[in-house]
């Protein structure tokens, strides 16, 4: 039998009071103090400085190239399995449900939400652990998506983001788990672009980086709370596990009792405080069902698709092709014709010219950009008689 939990009666009563009568402790921050790099000035008086920043995300085309990138199971032709685009406004709608019971800056959240993933490359959790593994290989430099959203908000395009909403992108990491996100706050970009550096050289030290507001941690744990219970909803699409496999716990075991229990949890042990917080009993039933989702989802995922034995040989090949091509300098390649040209045209904010960055940045930077069948296209173009083919999961497959 389903279970949600409600807020406790009195503490919804007090809310309700404080809500009317303003005497809630406002913890929101304050948008007067937002910082960017370049000064900006914005005439249209409707926009604040984080709506503005939604919609500089939202409008560009590494938004739009969420709806073909996979969230957990690639190789799908199913419209009801998840894609970036539907889980980036998950937890966008679950942060904002948060941040509005405890009275936070909502557009920041939307914001940093809308963005957390937009340097996610094809292919799940698969394709970055493969771009990682050949970006390290060819230069000890690592490849984060968390980071390379930073890379591709602040640098490849000059949106010119507040610095809340880039630490908050940065720090979204929704692989580590807390019981208490305490934001750790930030001087100026000086010390954050110092701490994006150190990502690149120190896995250990990117998983450890926190938001330096109570919004951008609102989003680090509605991103864990948004993927939870969903990704074991398309696992169950798959066929790759059944619901009776996951254990019931004190949160639940489906999606909408994960969601509702969690987001119930939160709001009661961090409405008021300068800190986000589950209790320990939920926490620890949250840690539980990431385990699970470990062991019998993600660990797998692959398997069912056979897509790791296909994208590894063919990353391989495309990285190896694309970085001959930038290092002899060939302009008829894709990389030129469709990557480096739309980067210029888009207004880079490096200091030296796009096509003089190290190569090896700029094939991470492409491959990083493409959706799931931008990249078994260039593939087909760039070897037409490769032996590696991928086989699409139809609607009607068993």
């Amino acid at each position: 039998m389903a279970k949600y939990e409600t807020l406790l009666q009195d503490f919804n009563r007090q809310m309700n009071a404080e809500c009317a009568n303003g005497g809630f402790v406002n913890l929101t921050f304050d948008e007067k103090t937002a910082r960017r790099r370049l000064p900006e000035q914005d005439t249209r008086g409707w926009y604040t400085p984080f709506s503005s920043d939604i919609n500089k995300i939202m409008h560009s085309s590494e938004f739009s190239r969420y709806a073909d990138k996979t969230q957990v199971f690639s190789l799908f032709k199913n419209d009801d399995m998840t894609r970036r685009s539907l889980h980036v406004q998950l937890v966008s709608r679950i942060a904002r449900t948060i941040g509005a019971a405890l009275h936070l800056n909502l557009d920041l959240i939307e914001a940093i939400a809308l963005g957390h993933d937009i340097g996610h490359p094809a292919f799940a959790h698969t394709g970055e652990s493969l771009l990682d593994k050949l970006y390290f290989k060819n230069t000890g430099r690592r490849f984060l998506h968390n980071i390379h959203s930073v890379r591709v908000l602040d640098k490849l395009h000059c949106y010119n983001l507040n610095l809340e909403v880039l630490n908050g992108i940065a720090a979204h990491n929704g692989e580590l788990e807390l019981e208490e996100y305490r934001p750790v706050p930030i001087k100026d970009f000086d010390e954050f672009d110092k701490i994006i550096e150190k990502c690149y050289q120190d896995r250990a030290f990117a998983d450890k980086i926190m938001p330096c507001t109570l919004e951008g941690a609102v989003v680090r744990i509605s991103d864990i709370i948004a993927y939870l219970g969903k990704d074991r909803q398309d696992a169950i699409l798959a066929k790759a596990v059944t619901q009776e496999d996951f254990e019931d716990t004190v949160i639940g075991a489906t999606e909408r009792e994960m969601v509702n229990n969690l987001m119930v949890n939160v709001i009661e042990n961090s409405y008021g405080k300068p800190y986000i917080k589950l209790d320990l009993e939920h926490f620890e039933a949250l840690k539980k069902a990431k385990k699970e989702n470990y062991a019998k989802i993600y660990n797998k995922a692959g398997k069912h698709t056979g897509l790791g034995d296909v994208i590894e040989p063919m990353m391989q090949n495309v990285y190896g092709q694309l970085l001959d091509d930038v290092k002899n300098g060939v302009q008829s390649s894709p990389i030129f014709k469709y990557h480096v040209s739309y980067v210029n045209k888009t207004g880079y904010a490096g200091k030296t010219p796009y096509e003089k960055e190290e190569p090896n940045q700029l094939v991470v930077d492409y491959i990083a950009s493409m959706t799931d069948d931008y990249f078994i296209e260039l593939h087909q173009l760039l070897f037409k008689d490769s032996p590696y083919k991928v086989n699409y999961r139809g609607y009607f497959d068993e």
